[in-house]
């Protein structure tokens, strides 16, 4: 089990590094202009992320979860959007 402080670090840092993407999914959405984002390089990083969740899932961190199951959510409008456009 992992230190509830731990945790509370974890999700103040999901928190931040997660709802960073938020302004480029807003952007992308709200311009319907998807042309200036890498492909590869949110293919890369939702790869990465899928991983990431993965791995929180299988030391049940509540804030490794969180942070990666939002976090791939938003990678994955994203490319939708570029894939659509």
């Amino acid at each position: 089990m992992i230190d509830p402080i731990f945790e509370i670090v974890g999700l103040l840092a999901a928190f931040l590094t997660t709802s960073a993407f938020i302004p480029q999914v807003y952007k992308i959405y709200k311009e319907k202009n998807a042309a200036g984002i890498s492909l590869t390089m949110y293919i890369i990083l939702f790869t990465g992320v899928i991983l990431w969740l993965i791995y929180g899932i299988l030391i049940s961190s509540l804030s490794i979860i969180i942070a990666n199951g939002v976090t791939a959510l938003l990678q994955l409008s994203i490319i939708i959007f570029k894939l659509k456009n």
